[in-house]
């Protein structure tokens, strides 16, 4: 495998407008970040990702994008951009920008243009169709609900929004917007940008015959992915925008890909893939709704532990995979993959462990580090997401109650994650000294970094120690190349598996179990890495041991004799 310049970094993904506001209008903002660079630095971050910050009406908090050369005046000027690009520079540290080229925003230059002259240039870079018998091109529901087709106001045509309505489609068939979008992905590479994650990048392959599908809800309407689903081809628009764009940087690519054909793998992310890694989804995909959030399972442990397994088996053919527990579009992972029992410092410690050690580029999401959790909500009205609001509406229509509807929400909404960062115990967390753009969870005064920073044993401080146990000097080659093997896979409520490469071999061992648990290892211990229990269990432990006991939500990263 050729070794490229991203393969032992750690990513950060900062959502802005909940990161810090330092101007005090309720919304985070660049200078913000800048301010918090060394906090990160001192966390072991290498790669910075930021959610949108271009000009935005913000109907689906930025990803609906009016101008992609421009940053939305709500986080600050292009001059504080580049200020942040030389700060994190001189920390050794990349910045990498969200990409979103699926769609635009309906206030963009080339949809309005487009809406003032329906059959004229700029139509072709959207999918204006004509209806069928009075009624939309195709029997397709959006994402965010409803039909994915909107009429062109005077016009018998439709255009087509996979998102919200505000969000139309680009059309990829058409060249010249291809160029246009390969031209302003170099602008920014061009600045100092490193990378990109590149969101929602499958969906720009349709089936231009737009199909009817069976209907698979009491709307009449079938899931726009299926559309996706029987369309060919996108390989060959991907591999364009890769060598027009990020392969002249070297720039570090991360896809945000759903719908791909498991054979697909080693297109995405082999040798010379579409992208430098995607993210896996294997874990956050166990709640899929048949038909929405109020349908959508708990999480079983024996099936959250044989996917993320078996992710990394099938992913260390071909190349990395990028590691969540949790990002701006899903709940809070200690609230959604931990049992009850477990929602502690001790229990999301070793959710942590297990994610940040396995093969492939770790992703922390602000507050994650602090273990941040789902907020209480109290009603429909205090969310802001355009998701949660339709998934509520969809709770209602299928006859569950107010409360019900509200509980659904309440696990899986998107708002979850993008409540403020909580800095410390002051007014707003200390996010904000205004009203912030949306509540601050309850819970800040219980968690929150600067607590956190006076507490050797704290959720942040223990992710320091373990992101530097992955980075180390001795390490960072068995961490970054060596194979993943699962353990005890038939030990109930252990998730193990060894790091392994020819000189060493690590095993990493947690015990989400109620009950205390011994392990019968496969060799002998020579070292003790990292522990959970506050360093109590290192002591306790013996070279030479061959067994080990773990309390309940103990986790022990164990140096073990090589066979």
């Amino acid at each position: 495998m050729e070794r490229k310049w991203w393969h032992d970094k750690v990513a950060y993904q900062i959502y802005p407008k909940s990161f810090l506001d330092t101007n005090g209008d309720g919304i985070g903002d660049l200078r913000g970040i800048i301010s918090k660079l060394d906090y990160l630095k001192s966390l072991g971050i290498d790669i910075i990702w930021l959610s949108p910050i271009y000009k935005s009406p913000f109907v689906d908090q930025g990803y609906d994008i009016s101008d992609y050369y421009a940053i939305a005046e709500e986080f600050g000027t292009m001059e504080e951009f580049d200020e942040l690009l030389a700060e994190a520079k001189k920390r050794d540290m990349h910045i990498i920008m969200d990409l979103v080229i699926n769609h635009c925003s309906d206030k963009h230059e080339w949809f309005q243009k487009a809406l003032k002259d329906p059959d004229g240039e700029y139509a072709d870079y959207f999918y204006f169709r004509k209806g069928k018998n009075g009624n939309p091109p195709s029997n397709y529901r959006s994402y965010f609900g409803g039909s994915c087709w909107e009429k062109v106001p005077g016009t018998d045509k439709y255009y087509l929004h996979m998102f919200a309505k505000e969000q139309p489609d680009l059309n990829w068939e058409n060249e010249k917007l291809r160029q246009k979008l390969y031209e302003m992905i170099n602008w920014w590479l061009d600045k100092g940008l490193s990378g990109f994650r590149i969101d929602a990048i499958i969906n720009i392959k349709k089936n231009l015959d737009f199909p009817d599908f069976e209907p698979d809800a009491e709307d009449g309407l079938a899931a726009c992915y299926k559309m996706v689903e029987s369309a060919e081809g996108v390989g060959e628009f991907l591999e364009e925008l890769k060598n027009n764009t990020f392969k002249k940087y070297d720039a570090f690519t991360v896809g945000e890909v759903f719908n791909m054909k498991p054979e697909e793998l080693p297109e995405f992310i082999g040798e010379n893939g579409h992208f430098s890694t995607i993210f896996d989804f294997c874990a956050q995909c166990l709640s899929d709704g048949e038909h929405g959030w109020y349908d959508a399972p708990k999480i079983d442990f024996d099936t959250w532990r044989k996917a993320i397994l078996g992710s990394q088996l099938e992913t260390e053919k071909y190349g990395f995979k990028a590691n969540i527990i949790e990002n701006h579009d899903e709940p809070r992972g200690a609230s959604r993959f931990l049992p009850e029992y477990a929602q502690n410092p001790a229990g999301i410690k070793m959710l942590g462990t297990v994610s940040v050690l396995l093969r492939g580029i770790p992703f922390i999401y602000q507050g994650q580090e602090i273990g941040m959790q789902n907020a209480e909500w109290n009603s429909i009205d205090e969310y802001d997401d355009i998701s949660t609001k339709d998934q509520y509406k969809a709770a209602l229509a299928a006859g569950l109650s107010k409360e019900q509807a509200l509980a659904a929400c309440g696990r899986m909404s998107r708002d979850n994650a993008r409540t403020p960062m909580q800095w410390s115990d002051e007014a707003n967390a200390g996010f904000t000294t205004a009203k912030p753009w949306l509540k601050v969870n309850e819970n800040y005064k219980a968690i929150n970094v600067a607590a956190q920073e006076k507490d050797p044993s704290s959720v942040l401080n223990y992710y320091r120690r373990l992101v530097s146990l992955r980075k180390s000097d001795e390490f960072r080659e068995l961490f970054t190349y060596g194979r993943c093997v699962p353990a005890y896979e038939d030990t109930d409520g252990i998730m193990a598996y060894y790091r392994e490469d020819a000189n060493k071999r690590v095993l990493v061992v947690a015990n989400f179990g109620r009950e205390e648990a011994q392990i019968k290892l496969d060799g002998s211990v020579k070292k003790v890495l990292l522990s959970n229990q506050n360093n109590a269990s290192e002591s306790a432990i013996e070279v030479g041991a061959s067994e080990l006991k773990l309390e309940s939500c103990e986790v022990l990263v164990v140096l073990v004799e090589k066979r």
